[in-house]
C-alpha cells in the first residue's frame, strides 16, 4: 500500500519539481512523519554483527540523502538497519551553485555535483546529540566525513570531523571519493592515502578506539589504483570499505543532455561498474575486510548481486528515488527469498559466493 501510494500519487508530484527541490520536499515529509513505515526490519537470517555493532538487517541508507541529520528516526522507521549521515564538513559551506542535481527518469539515474553542502560539524553534532538524548536509536548510525572546499590541509579537516563527532558516531567513514570537490580523489593515491589513514588511525586510538573507521572509494579506479587502496587499507587496518561512490563515467543509453552534465552518476547505470569493483576488492582482500556495497540497488536481485560479489552490508539512495520507500521491505523480503532459493540459512553464507 505504501509503495502504491508513492508510485501513483506522490512520485508524479515529486518528478514535476526540480530534483533538489523534490529531495528537500521528501526530507520535509519524513520529518513531518508522513512516510510511515514498518520500523527497523528484523530477521535472524539477515542479522549480523560487525565492529561490535549489531545490524538487524543489511540494508542501509547511503550518505548524501540526509546530509544535515534532519530525518534520522523517520529513516529508521522505513526499515533501514543502518543510516549513514553526511557528508559533514568541519565548517559550514553551501556547496556548488544550483542547479546541481539532475534526473534521467527513463534510465533510473541521477547526476549530482553537490560539492559537500554542510551545516558544519558544530550544528550537525548538536542535532545528533539531541537525537540520541531523546532515546536510543533502533539501528546503526554512521557519520560520513568530508573536507571543506577551501581547506588546503585535508588531513586536518578529517581529524577535526572525527574529534567533533566522536560522541555521536557508531562508525566513521572517510569520504575521499566524491568527484565534486576539487582534488579530493587525489587522496586515493598511495602516499596521500597512507598519510591520511595513518593520522586518522592514530587519532582514533587516542580518542575513540571503539569506533570503526571505514573508507569510501570511487568506482573509477585503474587496476593499479585499486591495488594501492587495498594495500594501504590493509596496512592501516581499516575496519571496512564502502564500494562505491558515484562515477564520472557515462555508460551508453543515457539521455544526451543529462549525460552532458558534470558530476557523479548514480543509480541503475552504476550497478555493473560498482559491483565489478566490489568483486575485485573482495578477491584482493581475500574477504578479510568487511565490505559495504553501494551503487545501482533498486531490487532484491541487485542487492543480492552485491552480496554474492562480496558485500556483507549494502546501501542505497537513488533506488529509493525511483522505487519509493516500499523498496526497503521489498529488499528485505526478496533477500530472504533468494537466500532460501539458493539453500543458504544465513546471509553470511552467501557473501562472496560467485
Amino acid at each position: 500500500m505504501q509503495n502504491f501510494l508513492f508510485q501513483q500519487a506522490l512520485q508524479p508530484l515529486l518528478f514535476a519539481l526540480p530534483a533538489e527541490t523534490a529531495h528537500l520536499t521528501t526530507l520535509a515529509a519524513l520529518r513531518a512523519g508522513l512516510a510511515g513505515g514498518p520500523g527497523v526490519l528484523h530477521d535472524p537470517r539477515l542479522e549480523q554483527e560487525f565492529w561490535g555493532l549489531k545490524f538487524h538487517n543489511p540494508i542501509g541508507m547511503a550518505a548524501g540523502f540526509d546530509k544535515h541529520a534532519e530525518a534520522v528516526r523517520p529513516l529508521f522507521k522505513l526499515g533501514f538497519g543502518a543510516v549513514e549521515l553526511g557528508s559533514v564538513t568541519p565548517l559550514a559551506q553551501s556547496g556548488n551553485p544550483r542547479p546541481r542535481v539532475f534526473r534521467d527518469i527513463a534510465a533510473g539515474a541521477v547526476i549530482n555535483r553537490y560539492g559537500f553542502p554542510s551545516v558544519g560539524a558544530e550544528t550537525f553534532t548538536a542535532r545528533v546529540k539531541a537525537l540520541r538524548a531523546a532515546g536510543p536509536l533502533p539501528g546503526v548510525l554512521g557519520i560520513n566525513l568530508g573536507k571543506n572546499k577551501l581547506q588546503e590541509d585535508p588531513i586536518a579537516d578529517y581529524l577535526s570531523g572525527m574529534r567533533a563527532t566522536a560522541d555521536i558516531a557508531d562508525y566513521w567513514v572517510i569520504n575521499i571519493s566524491s568527484p565534486n570537490t576539487p582534488g579530493l580523489r587525489d587522496l586515493q593515491h598511495r602516499a596521500a592515502l597512507t598519510d591520511l589513514l595513518a593520522a586518522a588511525q592514530n587519532l582514533r586510538a587516542e580518542i575513540a578506539p571503539q569506533i570503526p573507521l571505514l573508507l569510501k572509494i570511487a568506482p573509477d579506479l585503474t587496476d593499479e589504483g585499486m591495488a594501492d587502496i587495498v594495500s594501504v587499507a590493509t596496512a592501516q587496518h581499516i575496519s571496512g570499505l564502502i564500494i562505491s561512490n558515484t562515477t564520472l563515467s557515462r555508460p551508453g543509453g543515457l539521455d544526451a543532455d543529462f549525460a552532458a552534465q558534470t558530476g557523479g552518476l548514480s543509480g541503475k547505470p552504476l550497478l555493473n561498474l560498482s559491483t565489478r569493483i566490489l568483486r575485485e576488492v573482495w578477491r584482493a582482500t581475500n574477504g578479510a575486510i568487511p565490505l559495504i556495497g553501494v551503487g545501482g540497488i533498486d531490487s532484491a536481485e541487485a542487492a543480492y548481486a552485491k552480496i554474492r560479489a562480496g558485500a556483507s552490508l549494502i546501501q542505497l539512495y537513488t533506488g529509493m528515488i525511483y522505487a519509493g520507500p516500499g523498496l526497503i521491505p521489498a529488499l528485505f523480503k526478496g533477500l530472504l527469498d533468494l537466500l532460501a532459493r539458493d539453500g543458504f540459512s544465513h546471509i553470511r553464507e552467501a557473501v562472496g559466493q560467485r
